[in-house]
């Protein structure tokens, strides 16, 4: 027996939401202070490879289709090298702000992904617009981290990419597999 691809779906937005109250809160207090403990500057490449990897046990499990395999392939592969490029820029092995660039070519590809591997119109169902939802804001939210290698000492940059994954959690939540859009209005639904 195979479990709902929701419960997938909460997992990664739990994950979401704990990566942007995370960097919320950096943003919040500075990096000068948040990273006065070393530890705190590998909680968002811990949790980016972490996420990874769980993308790629789905990806190994998620057999519906080659174009489902596919696009969790992409995200997990592009989470991947988002992952390892901040590792490398909090270890002090990159130090360009120029390196932005790939979290935000790893958040203007997921965005695609989601777009491309949902087969149904808006109105098909709950989870059809979620994935609609979640890959066009993916595609916008990929102006944060542009923004922040163009000016990366703008805070409304860092605050808007923390702000995309609460706002990825959100959508995550709110998956259901078939059920309507609207729910008790019945607007939508197979």
């Amino acid at each position: 027996m195979i479990p709902p691809p929701e419960g997938a779906h909460w997992v990664a937005g739990a994950i979401a939401l704990l990566v942007g109250l995370l960097l919320i809160a950096e943003v919040l207090v500075g990096p000068e202070v948040f990273r006065r403990r070393a530890w705190r500057a590998y909680l968002f490449p811990a949790l980016v490879l972490v996420s990874s990897v769980l993308l790629w046990v789905i990806t190994i499990f998620s057999t519906f289709s080659t174009l489902h395999l596919l696009a969790h392939a992409v995200w997990a592969q592009a989470a991947l090298l988002a992952g390892a490029v901040q590792l490398a820029l909090v270890r002090g092995k990159l130090a360009s702000p120029m390196w932005s660039l790939v979290p935000a070519a790893a958040l203007f590809v997921s965005g695609v992904a989601f777009l491309v591997h949902e087969p149904n119109d808006w109105l098909y169902s709950r989870s059809a617009f979620l994935h609609h939802a979640i890959g066009w804001m993916l595609v916008v939210s990929a102006l944060f981290p542009l923004g922040q290698a163009l000016r990366p000492r703008q805070i409304a940059w860092r605050l808007g990419f923390a702000g995309t994954f609460v706002l990825l959690a959100v959508l995550l939540f709110a998956d259901r597999d078939a059920a309507p859009i609207f729910g008790r209005y019945g607007i939508g639904g197979p």
